[in-house]
């Protein structure tokens, strides 16, 4: 009978564990979430902060709080994500925060990962993702920051400017939210990514273009 049910929880513990490998193997980013899920264990971040949440132009943001020094910020990005990884982490890196306004860079990596993503299917996550949050926070103001002009997918530029028009449309019949356009404040007059801000990699940016973001995005965030 011992024999038996020790065997029986034996059986039970590896079977969670092959689950458990096969989710982390299944859900892209579960070590970043994982991350996220431990840090607000030990300390749960403030309410009614602003929430900076999308891929790794707001993760390497890493100092985004010194930025606005007067405002409370959680950060969220994580690195490769597109808009359907928000989607589907939105109930564990978004809505249980209830922040006060949230600000989302999302979209330009949905572009770069597969040539059969076009700016109407980026617009279509981004309608997804709106209605999931206005759903559980129909009151906080909701950001969205363009995708930006990233030298090494200069190839990218002409459907970059096509999913922000389609975004910004939409965008700007909702409530209490707003679309910033930092696409055109990081060209120069021919069109092209300013040098000089943008790292080595040339789509990650450094301190100069993280200040062209400040000067866009901090008249629009509530106090």
């Amino acid at each position: 009978m011992k024999r038996t049910l020790k065997y029986t929880l034996w059986i039970g513990f590896v079977t969670t564990c092959v689950i458990n490998l096969q989710v982390k193997a299944q859900s892209p980013f579960y070590d970043e979430i994982q991350h996220f899920k431990r840090q607000d264990s030990a300390h749960f971040p403030l309410q009614n902060a602003i929430l900076f949440v999308g891929s790794s132009s707001f993760r390497k943001w890493e100092d985004v709080q010194s930025y606005f020094p007067d405002k409370k910020i959680i950060n969220r990005g994580f690195g490769g994500s597109e808009l359907s990884d928000l989607i589907r982490y939105a109930n564990m890196i978004i809505i249980p925060y209830h922040p006060k306004q949230i600000v989302i860079y999302a979209g330009e990596n949905d572009l770069a990962y597969s040539d059969t993503i076009t700016p109407a299917i980026v617009l279509s996550r981004v309608k997804t993702l709106f209605t999931l949050i206005r759903s559980a926070l129909p009151e906080v103001p909701i950001i969205y920051v363009s995708i930006k002009p990233s030298p090494s997918r200069e190839k990218l530029m002409p459907e970059m400017e096509e999913a922000n028009k389609m975004i910004k449309k939409f965008i700007l019949i909702k409530k209490k939210a707003v679309f910033i356009d930092v696409y055109h404040k990081m060209v120069d007059k021919h069109s092209k990514p300013i040098p000089g801000i943008f790292r080595q990699d040339n789509l990650h940016m450094n301190a100069k273009g993280y200040h062209i973001w400040q000067k866009a995005i901090a008249p629009y965030l509530v106090n």
